[in-house]
């Protein structure tokens, strides 16, 4: 039976943390995302889990912490945002490389270059390679959905990967919103108990975690890791059939709103989609043929889907909420742009930066953005690259 509540992102992450009752979480704080293990660590005071609560002395320490305990067997979970993640990021690679199915949620804010604390992607579109799963979250309560879901995504056998939830800090992560919590039971039952075939603590079949690797066996390593990264793709829409079944709530790769006749598109992701959808409702009441897609997995990038369901548009506007500094457009823009490239017939597509640092993204904004794809006429356009919002 669904509980209606209203909560901020970050209780609703720290409650679905507290239903799925982790074996460990060891976590340092960091504005956005300090709210989350200060709620939880109540919940272990209050007799609430039986999770070991670990507080830290740096984001660092806080990853290493939860390689050694999921490596020995432990269901283990964190928060961070921003430079907290750029901190862990020699042991996010060392999480993967191992293949611990650690989940973390990531509030995302800038990074430090001059100082900010507001919402960009800059800090999980920084460590979109380091081969963690990327889940991305619209709404409050699509971050609590996904947390949970991330937890039977990671720990799949075909998986095994560390997954990361992304919300976007201050928008999602304080703002209070209207919630349907499963019942703990239910939340519970779903995730099941971790039982790894593999464990530091299994005297029967000792193991090695993150040995030395030699040019001999590092390439094989890597294609397994990329492997798995392939197979959790077709694990994200098992877990979500599932997830519907509890929940009522569905969830794919990406969402496509009113793109049943669209002719111009808009790819964006987390809370930015909501405003767009705004947008893009009252385009329609003006007749035009304007539609959007939010990616909701980033990782693994959903690049055959995506080609298929943006094929038949004139033109599309791929929003990046942070830098590449490639010289070339954003992250988000280099992978769509890509999946776009065995098409015979391509539709243009262009990127527009926007919302660096917290810059207000309005629906008077998204509303400019398809104003100007309708003006593209082919595929040669001038200013592929565009910034939108910005002075000077």
């Amino acid at each position: 039976m669904a509980i209606k509540e209203r909560m901020s992102g970050n209780e609703s992450i720290a409650i679905a943390m507290r239903q799925i009752n982790p074996d460990v979480l060891p976590a340092f704080p960091i504005t956005p995302s300090t709210e989350i293990p200060q709620y939880f660590s109540k919940y272990v005071a209050d007799g609430l889990v039986q999770t070991e609560f670990i507080p830290v002395e740096s984001e660092h320490s806080a990853m290493s912490a939860a390689i050694g305990a999921q490596a020995a067997g432990a269901r283990t979970t964190s928060a961070t945002s921003s430079a907290g993640l750029a901190l862990m990021w020699e042991m996010l690679h060392v999480a993967a490389s191992c293949k611990l199915p650690i989940t973390l949620a990531c509030v995302n804010r800038a990074l430090t270059g001059p100082i900010n604390i507001n919402a960009d992607h800059s800090d999980s579109m920084g460590a979109r390679d380091t081969g963690w799963i990327q889940i991305y979250s619209e709404t409050n309560q699509e971050a609590y959905d996904n947390y949970i879901q991330a937890v039977r995504i990671a720990e799949h056998k075909d998986v095994m990967l560390p997954a990361m939830v992304c919300q976007d800090g201050f928008i999602t992560s304080h703002a209070v919103e209207n919630i349907e919590l499963l019942e703990d039971k239910e939340v519970r039952d779903f995730v099941g108990e971790y039982a790894p075939e593999d464990s530091l603590l299994n005297p029967g079949y000792p193991i090695s975690h993150g040995p030395y690797d030699t040019a001999t066996f590092y390439m094989e390593h890597k294609r397994l890791q990329a492997e798995s990264m392939k197979k959790a793709k077709k694990v994200i829409l098992s877990v979500a059939e599932e997830f519907k079944k509890v929940s009522g709530r569905e969830y794919g790769l990406f969402e496509e709103y009113r793109m049943e006749d669209a002719e111009y598109a808009m790819v964006i992701i987390n809370s930015s989609a909501g405003t767009a959808k705004v947008a893009v409702d009252e385009l329609r009441k003006e007749g035009k043929k304007v539609g959007l897609i939010k990616i909701r997995v980033f990782r693994p990038f959903p690049m055959e889907e995506l080609a298929e369901a943006l094929k038949h548009l004139k033109a599309i506007a791929v929003m990046d909420k942070s830098e590449g500094f490639s010289s070339a457009g954003g992250p988000i823009f280099a992978e769509v742009r890509s999946a776009m490239y065995d098409l015979s017939e391509k539709p243009s597509v262009v990127n527009y930066i926007y919302g660096l640092g917290g810059r207000d993204f309005t629906v008077d904004s998204a509303k400019q953005v398809y104003d100007e794809i309708e003006d593209i006429k082919g595929t040669s356009i001038d200013d592929i690259y565009r910034y939108l919002g910005v002075r000077g």
